[in-house]
């Protein structure tokens, strides 16, 4: 296998570098920069395009902190040159906009604004810039816990395998609400709304690559559940819920989420107790907790599977670096730390 393009996000301000481009060595797990970027105030969140030109990054600002409210950016990247270009940028529809996710076309980005709880869709164009938003959804509601969730607070969108359904995570109403995707303008329409536990404050999805099973970090809870996904009717069915920690672990609040290409694992990343949970997925998809190892530094806000997938990097976002680990299921599950890359306020890591 070759060397695969990477690109981390991170809390930089706009005068430093915030956006880099890395070269991955599938073997080794060694990283080399190959470029970065300045003039996105606070890039916590990428999608990289799959054509290896364009990377998209959100400005996770707000009016009442920051005022001025937050923003979509597109860069265009040269491997060759090493170098990033500035294409143009959108208001992201809200405040705090905190996670991207293109759809299976390539033509479609869709921006979760955790601030003010919504959701926008931006058209890709022929340039990889960005037009105009081509819709946008409001959330409305509340849940239990009044510090996180007095109000909406949309957290990702994540698309079905088929494309057919935007499914947004609400910390803030506790809900996973599904919009049906009309792709060829576009546009969401309200499907289905799927509560989760009360307190839970889902965070992250992921599907597992047979397309029918969903899994949902939930922050607040320090939990994972487990939904059966029925593409034919576009609906969501819990199956199982399982703590990510130990008991008596310290005050966490549970970030990312990856199912590795194989099916066989969930990783979760925990900020505070600082760590990786592994669970096993057995044959109807539910889970089994079977390690939990070190993240290597301090607040594993995002983290990446190698395509190939012999390593985990984990940007951890309080020690300003990238810890790379060995992944070998069945052996400990994560090996000792390779390699640790320096990267302020690291956020987000996105494999092309």
């Amino acid at each position: 296998m070759t060397t695969r393009l990477l690109f981390i996000g991170s809390y930089a301000p706009a005068d430093k570098p915030g956006v880099y481009a890395f070269w991955s060595d599938p073997d080794a797990g060694a990283p080399r920069q190959a470029g970065s970027f300045a003039g996105i105030a606070s890039p916590s969140f990428l999608a990289a395009h799959p054509n290896q030109k364009w990377v998209y990054a959100v400005s996770e600002l707000g009016a009442a902190a920051h005022g001025k409210p937050g923003l979509v950016c597109a860069l265009a990247y040269n491997a060759d040159s090493k170098i990033f270009r500035a294409l143009n940028q959108q208001p992201s529809g809200g405040d705090l906009p905190c996670h991207l996710a293109l759809d299976a076309t390539g033509k479609w980005i869709f921006v979760s604004n955790y601030g003010t709880g919504s959701m926008s869709v931006f058209p890709i164009l022929p340039d990889g810039s960005l037009g105009a938003s081509s819709d946008h959804v409001q959330h409305q509601g509340n849940s239990l816990n009044k510090q996180r969730q007095e109000a909406a607070h949309a957290h990702s969108t994540t698309l079905t395998p088929d494309n057919r359904f935007a499914l947004v995570a609400d910390l803030g109403m506790d809900q996973l609400v599904m919009y049906e995707f009309d792709a060829a303008h576009g546009k969401l329409r309200e499907h289905a709304r799927v509560a989760a536990r009360p307190g839970a404050g889902p965070r992250h999805l992921a599907f597992h690559p047979n397309g029918k099973i969903l899994y949902c970090a939930n922050e607040l809870a320090n939990t994972v559940a487990v939904y059966e996904y029925d593409a034919g009717n576009g609906a969501l069915t819990e199956r199982q819920t399982l703590d990510t920690l130990p008991p008596h672990a310290p005050a966490n609040a549970v970030a990312d989420i990856h199912v590795s290409t194989d099916g066989e694992r969930v990783y979760v990343s925990n900020r505070g107790h600082d760590s990786i949970t592994v669970f096993s997925v057995n044959a109807n998809g539910q889970l089994e907790r079977v390690a939990i190892a070190t993240c290597g530094g301090k607040t594993p806000r995002n983290f990446a599977l190698a395509p190939n997938g012999k390593f985990i990097l984990v940007a951890n976002q309080h020690t300003g670096d990238v810890s790379v680990f060995p992944l070998r299921p069945g052996a400990g599950e994560i090996g000792n730390l390779v390699t640790r890359i320096a990267v302020p306020r690291a956020a987000c890591i996105q494999f092309v």
